[in-house]
């Protein structure tokens, strides 16, 4: 069994993998393949790695991520048919193409291949990433425990089953820009009540920051820990109530709904 670990494509969301795969595993062992080779050269500079070109990646990585937008997966798997026909050795396809289940993958790449579908997030630049995954039936956990020890450096990881995928990454893999907005709106907020913006900003991404790690490190339902917050006639339930007439909870879950019609709608085109 091979030992090199493949990316095709090297943008924001493979550069990122990259990168946590490089904490963990000796960069050597890392082929970087992109349609621009400066790109995947200044990353393999970067870290160590190496860079190929599709087919030596499509020939040697026992992982191979496809870090391809969901409409370049068809052209792309097409390139290097041959290469994953002629392998008798044993490798798995990666796939973090939003909406394209791993029948999908499997078609494209002409083989009922062993497959894991991967969502991650954009956290994943700070170790923090959410990764959602689900995987074919030929996939052990042998083979699923490897990838998540390579990539631990990213974040956390958590098994779906396939038809839950697509809801999961509305939440997680789009879920950083609803969070951004909300975490530049209390800024914003701020500055309007006379704090300089560098300070806004500061006690906004804490406060976001501090908050999450307590509710993942204590288990308390967020709104329990909203209730602890809200004195009787105080400040923070004055607020509350703002933005609940507002709207906020409301358009929080509405846009989550319309990221996953959208990223269903994308597995269709």
């Amino acid at each position: 069994m091979s030992d090199i670990w493949g990316f095709i494509g090297t943008g924001n969301m493979g550069g990122a993998l990259v990168r946590a795969a490089a904490k963990t595993l000796d960069p050597h062992q890392l082929r970087l393949a992109d349609k621009d080779t400066a790109k995947a050269q200044a990353l393999a500079d970067e870290v160590g790695a190496v860079v190929a070109d599709n087919r030596i990646v499509a020939q040697t990585a026992q992982f191979l991520f496809l870090g391809v937008k969901p409409q370049m997966m068809a052209d792309t798997l097409a390139d290097i048919l041959p290469e994953l026909a002629a392998r008798q050795d044993s490798f798995t396809l990666v796939t973090m193409a939003a909406g394209l289940t791993i029948a999908d993958i499997r078609r494209m790449a002409g083989g009922d291949y062993p497959v894991i579908r991967i969502m991650p997030n954009i956290p994943v630049q700070a170790g923090e990433g959410m990764i959602l995954y689900t995987r074919s039936e030929n996939v052990s956990a042998a083979c699923v425990e490897q990838l998540r020890e390579g990539l631990s450096a990213a974040g956390c990881f958590d098994e779906l089953p396939e038809k839950l995928i697509d809801a999961g990454s509305a939440v997680s893999g789009c879920g950083p820009a609803f969070v951004c907005l909300m975490l530049e709106a209390l800024a914003d907020g701020g500055v309007a009540c006379g704090l300089p913006r560098d300070k806004a900003l500061l006690y906004a991404a804490q406060t976001l920051k501090g908050t999450a790690t307590l509710v993942m490190e204590s288990s308390m339902h967020p709104g329990a820990l909203k209730d602890a917050v809200c004195s009787p006639a105080g400040s923070t339930i004055a607020g509350v109530r703002a933005l609940e007439e507002n709207g906020l909870r409301g358009a929080a879950m509405a846009a989550v709904d319309a990221a996953y019609r959208r990223t269903v709608e994308l597995g269709k085109a």
